[in-house]
This record gives C-alpha cells, sequence and structure tokens, in this order.
C-alpha cells in the first residue's frame, strides 16, 4: 500500500481550515452565546438575591413595625387602664364626698327640724302657760293682782344704785302701772313700801296696762323697774329663743 503525503496534506489543510471555520463561525458565537447566558444568569440571580434581601429588610422592617405597634398598644391599654382606675377611683371619691354631703345637709335639715319643733312647742307650752296663769289669776281677788307683788318692786328697787334710789320720786310723781286699777289703800300701801326703801316719801300715779297680767312697773325718768307676770314670761321666752339658736 502506497502513502500519498500529497493527499495526506491537502487532508490536513481541510481539517486545519475546517477548525478555524469551526472555531471562527461556531466555537466562538456559541461560547459569547453561553456567556451571554451565563452573564443574564447572573445578574437574574443577583436581581433575584437583591429580590431576596429585599424582601428579608422588608420583613425584618415590618416585623420591627409590628413589634413596635404591640409596644404602643400595650402601653396605650395600660394607660386607659390607669387612666380607668383614676377615674373610677375619682368617681368613688365624687361619689363618697356627694353622699357626705347629701348625709350631712340631712342631720342638719332633720336638727333645724327638731329645733323648730322644740321651739314650737316650748312657744306653745309658754302660751298655753299664760293662758293658764291668766285663768287662775281671774279665780283670785283684784288685790291680791297688785298686793302680792308690791313686796318684789321694793326689793327691786333697792338693788338700784344709791344715786338711782336718791333721784325717784324727786321730780314729781312716779308712774306706776298696774293690770288694772288701784284701789286707794293698794296704791298707799305701795307707796308706803317705795317710801321705806328710798328713805323718802314717794308720790305715785298710777296708770292701768292689762297686757302686764299681774304685778307692778316702777316707771321714773331714770330707771324702769319691773316686777310683773308679763315680765317673767317674756325673760322665760328669751331665755328658750336664746336656748334655741345655742
Amino acid at each position: 500500500m502506497d502513502f500519498d503525503w500529497w493527499t495526506f496534506g491537502l487532508q490536513t489543510v481541510n481539517a486545519l481550515v475546517l477548525v478555524w471555520l469551526l472555531a471562527r463561525f461556531l466555537f466562538r458565537p456559541v461560547s459569547r452565546i453561553i456567556a451571554e447566558r451565563q452573564a443574564a444568569a447572573h445578574a437574574v440571580l443577583d436581581e433575584a438575591e437583591a429580590t431576596r434581601a429585599a424582601a428579608e429588610a422588608a420583613l425584618a422592617e415590618a416585623e420591627a413595625r409590628k413589634d413596635a405597634v404591640a409596644r404602643d398598644r400595650a402601653d396605650l391599654i395600660a394607660a386607659a387602664e390607669a387612666e380607668a382606675a383614676t377615674r373610677k377611683r375619682q368617681m368613688l371619691d365624687d361619689a363618697r364626698a356627694e353622699a357626705e354631703r347629701t348625709q350631712a345637709e340631712a342631720r342638719a335639715d332633720l336638727a333645724r327640724l327638731h329645733k323648730a319643733e322644740a321651739h314650737r312647742w316650748r312657744a306653745e307650752a309658754a302660751a298655753l302657760a299664760v293662758d293658764m296663769t291668766e285663768r287662775l289669776l281671774d279665780r283670785l281677788p283684784d288685790g291680791a293682782r297688785a298686793a302680792a307683788f308690791a313686796d318684789g318692786l321694793a326689793e327691786a328697787v333697792r338693788t338700784l344704785p344709791d344715786a338711782a334710789q336718791a333721784r325717784i320720786g324727786t321730780d314729781g310723781p312716779v308712774v306706776l302701772r298696774a293690770a288694772r286699777d288701784l284701789a286707794t289703800g293698794e296704791q298707799a300701801e305701795v307707796a308706803e313700801r317705795l317710801a321705806a326703801v328710798l328713805g323718802h316719801p314717794v308720790n305715785v300715779r298710777v296708770e292701768t296696762d292689762e297686757s302686764l297680767i299681774a304685778g307692778l312697773e316702777l316707771h321714773t325718768p331714770h330707771a324702769v323697774v319691773r316686777n310683773t307676770l308679763r315680765a317673767d314670761l317674756d325673760g322665760m321666752a328669751e331665755r328658750i329663743a336664746a336656748d334655741d339658736h345655742a
């Protein structure tokens, strides 16, 4: 078998040309396409990674916001509960104070009612006492209404200052008021009692005043001496009124 170098050379050249053609028109474009595809794939992967990182960051931010909202909600609930407790205590304090004030007003009203009722009963008792006294005095002799009070009037005059006693009767007649007209003997008896106390004679002028009920009143320019049942009853009424206002 003969070996043809020309044929071998031509085939070698053909093979080299084929390899060059494949390298130029097939391998390089394919390599470029593969590189481009790889670059695109890397870009997609990078974008996906960036998207994943952004998603994780957004998730972390959402979790942080969720935690912040939960904390704010807890703070708001705690503040609302504290405010509700404060308002509840305030309402209870206000209700307790209002109840105490109402009770105090009720006690004051009750005390005023009791005092008014007591004053009314005392006034009615005093009026009844006056009426009973007048009825009893109507059954006594007329002279008893004046004579029985002459000694008391004389003793009341005795308690006046010496200067006041010395001037009684020196300026003319003194007024002697009685619940009814006095007989001449009764008038003289009263004048004698007064002269014995004062140490000098006294001229009296009798005036009638039925409001005195019983007793005598001596009126002078310098002093007024009372020994009457009306004065006693008025004194009792004043003491009753003073007790009611105490």
